[in-house]
């Protein structure tokens, strides 16, 4: 397990073996560039500063399925890309289940996603609707 408090994640990519990361509280936002950690199955990127905008979270979710292949355990709580009604009063639990629909069908082998366990239904749901299920706002 690492802890890691920075900006910066050039180091890493020495950490070949990696299985569980926890990176809360960094300031990190969607230009996450993570190096390739093939046995990564669990990270945190909690309270950070991950949104939805244009399709940059489109594009973080593509690169975590590349480099970190066997990832079951992600959680993005208290990130903006994350609608949950207890940081943001205007999101509700359909705002928050439409965006666990999208992040399961970018990263299809999770099996926890925040604090909840995947669910058969969700899994099902997510494979036919969640490209669709991008939470955007109208300008």
């Amino acid at each position: 397990v690492a802890f890691v408090v920075c900006r910066s994640l050039e180091g890493l990519k020495t950490f070949t073996y990696l299985e569980e990361l926890i990176l809360d509280n960094n300031l990190l936002g969607n230009d996450l560039l993570l190096p390739r950690l093939p046995h990564l199955h669990t990270l945190t990127l909690n309270k950070n500063q991950i949104s939805f905008q244009r399709n940059t979270c489109k594009i973080l979710l593509d690169h975590l399925a590349e480099v970190a292949p066997s990832l079951q355990y992600l959680s993005l709580l208290g990130n903006m890309a994350c609608p949950n009604e207890l940081v943001c009063k205007e999101k509700d639990e359909d705002d928050y289940q439409r965006y666990r629909y999208f992040v399961l069908h970018k990263l299809p082998n999770l099996k926890f996603l925040d604090t909840r366990k995947v669910t058969r239904r969700e899994r099902e749901e997510a494979l036919v609707r969640g490209a669709f299920m991008k939470v955007v706002k109208p300008k």
